[in-house]
């Protein structure tokens, strides 16, 4: 079976050898077992049940939350010739019935269907009928009720073992720790599962993190060096993600809002354009999953914090899934942080779900104060390891300035202490800098001993060095909604001056991100014109067939073209990327092109 594998790797996909333990998880599912699959985004999870539904005799199921990843699989398959369809919302009652009709008389050998479809009793029915090969649950963390991005709907999918008894089930994911992968295999109910866990390290993506100073300038700055790529700016609301994108179209990108409260037509437009287009920069909020399936995503941006590890290394994995250069560029500030200990302490969730949540939002924030190899703390959160720092992150690249913030510190805790654990930052500052406010008049504040004490300072280095006390548990936000600032237990060996605390100096300092490439770049100048015409014929084929053109051959295959000049069919499938199916249908109008190269 594994040569047979092997094959339809070769001839259908185009790829010459399996990818880390693709090869392993395909030969325990050809052999029946339950398996557990984590690989990073762009690691190529689904060759792993994709390849054995073509080896089975029956349907395998694929299991997916995302409509957009459901349509985007499909639409490839199909062009590979291989017999695929989707169960969803999106089909109307018509062209449902018509694929259960393909499915009885078995023209269908992967059928992606919804959690919350697929459990549904007719549908159940309906499916016991068939001969199941193998279940693929994507996105199997959504099951984890401790993780972040539960979903109520994956918690039924246990029930699988029972209804479809002896059809070996795969759990696959981008994103679990240990503790969530212990959850998905006691949620799903998998029988001793083969486990596969592959590394958690992107190395192509760049990490950065800025202090949010002034958001729209940083933000502007960072773009600059990235235009023409394709990206992805995620924002906390949805009126943010529209008044961004407006700011950035009249700034000259093409920048398109993506949130759950625009109407469905336009959100498929918006995704239409980001994913057959080049240079789309899609303006998204944090809680609403893309599912896009677009390799040359250049750059991830994230103007407000999400809330969790987890979510932000799922959100910038969505960038560099081609292996090429990709950035991943964070600002945050101190609303940030107050907003989202405020959200967590005040939300109606259990007492252990709250801890939980604050322990998830405790390590992004101490990731993102790190004064040593980001990369190295990421992969630390999910138990992996790295030798050596990265040398491609922000603090790598410009190690940040440290001080002794001992005394500033202690002026901030008493200035807090004495202002009666009442006021909230701007309050607490104002006093600080001597501001003879009205505000800070009626409450007798400028008659206290703190009051302008802090001179030496302005507001921004004030709010720099509050932000790092709150993230460190110096201070604390009050749960019931006003945003005061209170002393922690923690504070008080501080302002007896028994401890030191090394703070980090935010400075709004010069990009030292490398621009990136403009789409090859990294060939040589007689081949780049080869190149570009490659990508026209490429985005002819998709728009007539109406699918993403990295769906007909991806930019790596194309610059293997550029490079190569293959001559003939022999040569032109000699390149990875290049399977039979897609040689018979594009072969010859890539060869005319590159024939007709001087």
């Amino acid at each position: 079976m594994t040569a047979s594998a092997l094959k339809i790797l070769n001839e259908v996909f185009g790829y010459h050898e399996f990818r880390g333990d693709q090869e392993s998880v395909i030969s325990a599912a050809l052999e029946g077992r339950d398996t557990l699959v984590l690989q990073p985004t762009g690691g190529g999870k689904s060759i792993c049940y994709q390849i054995p539904a073509i080896l089975l005799d029956g349907v395998t199921l694929v299991v997916s939350p995302l409509i957009a990843l459901m349509q985007d699989q499909v639409a490839a398959l199909k062009l590979l010739d291989i017999d695929a369809a989707y169960l969803n919302s999106t089909l109307s009652v018509f062209e449902q019935g018509e694929v259960y009709r393909r499915l009885t008389g078995g023209e269908i050998k992967l059928l992606y269907v919804a959690p919350e479809r697929l459990l549904q009793a007719e549908t159940v029915a309906r499916l016991q009928k068939l001969s199941i090969s193998l279940i693929a649950i994507d996105e199997a963390h959504c099951v984890s009720q401790w993780g972040h991005d539960f979903r109520e709907d994956y918690l039924s999918l246990g029930r699988l073992a029972e209804l479809f008894p002896g059809v070996p089930r795969m759990a696959l994911t981008a994103t679990a720790t240990a503790d969530v992968r212990e959850e998905i295999v006691a949620q799903l109910q998998l029988n001793d599962p083969a486990r596969f866990v592959a590394r958690f390290d992107r190395p192509n993506i760049r990490y950065e993190v800025q202090a949010k100073l002034d958001p729209k300038r940083q933000l502007l700055r960072f773009l600059s060096e990235h235009r023409g790529a394709a990206g992805i700016v995620y924002c906390m609301s949805r009126k943010k993600t529209e008044s961004t994108a407006e700011w950035l179209h009249k700034e000259g990108f093409i920048a398109l809002p993506y949130h759950a409260g625009l109407d469905a037509v336009t959100r498929a437009d918006h995704q239409h354009q980001f994913v057959n287009n080049d240079g789309v920069i899609i303006v998204a909020t944090i809680a609403f999953g893309m599912g896009i399936d677009k390799p040359d995503v250049r750059f991830v941006a994230h103007l407000d914090l999400p809330k969790s590890m987890e979510s932000y290394y799922q959100e910038t994995g969505r960038a560099g899934r081609d292996g090429e250069p990709a950035f991943a560029w964070l600002v945050y500030g101190l609303q940030d942080v107050l907003r989202l200990r405020q959200m967590v302490d005040s939300s109606p969730s259990s007492d252990a779900r709250k801890q939980n949540e604050r322990r998830k939002l405790d390590a992004l924030l101490g990731w993102c104060e790190v004064t040593e190899c980001r990369r190295r703390s990421l992969l630390a959160y999910f138990g992996d390891e790295l030798a050596d720092d990265c040398g491609n992150c922000d603090i790598c690249l410009s190690p940040p300035d440290v001080f002794d913030g001992t005394e500033v510190a202690q002026k901030l805790i008493s200035a807090v202490y004495r202002t009666g654990q009442r006021f909230g930052a701007v309050h607490v500052i104002d006093v600080l800098l001597g501001k003879e406010n009205e505000k800070v008049r009626q409450h007798g504040h400028d008659r206290l001993s703190v009051f302008g004490i802090g001179k030496d300072l302005d507001q921004k280095q004030w709010r720099s060095i509050l932000r790092q006390l709150v993230v460190v548990g110096l201070l604390k936000v009050d749960s019931e909604g006003y945003g005061a600032l209170q002393l922690s237990e923690s504070s008080r060996p501080l302002l007896r001056g028994e401890t030191h605390l090394p703070l980090r100096r935010d400075l709004l300092a010069k990009q030292k991100v490398r621009a990136t490439k403009r789409q090859g770049a990294d060939l040589a100048d007689e081949d780049i014109a080869l190149f570009d015409a490659l990508r026209d014929v490429r985005k002819k084929l998709a728009d007539e067939l109406d699918v993403p053109p990295y769906v007909i051959f991806h930019d790596a295959t194309l610059k293997q073209m550029a490079v190569d000049k293959p001559k003939n069919d022999g040569a032109l499938i000699a390149i990875s990327g290049v399977g039979q199916t897609k040689l018979e249908r594009y072969g010859s109008a890539f060869l005319e092109v590159i024939s007709a190269t001087p």
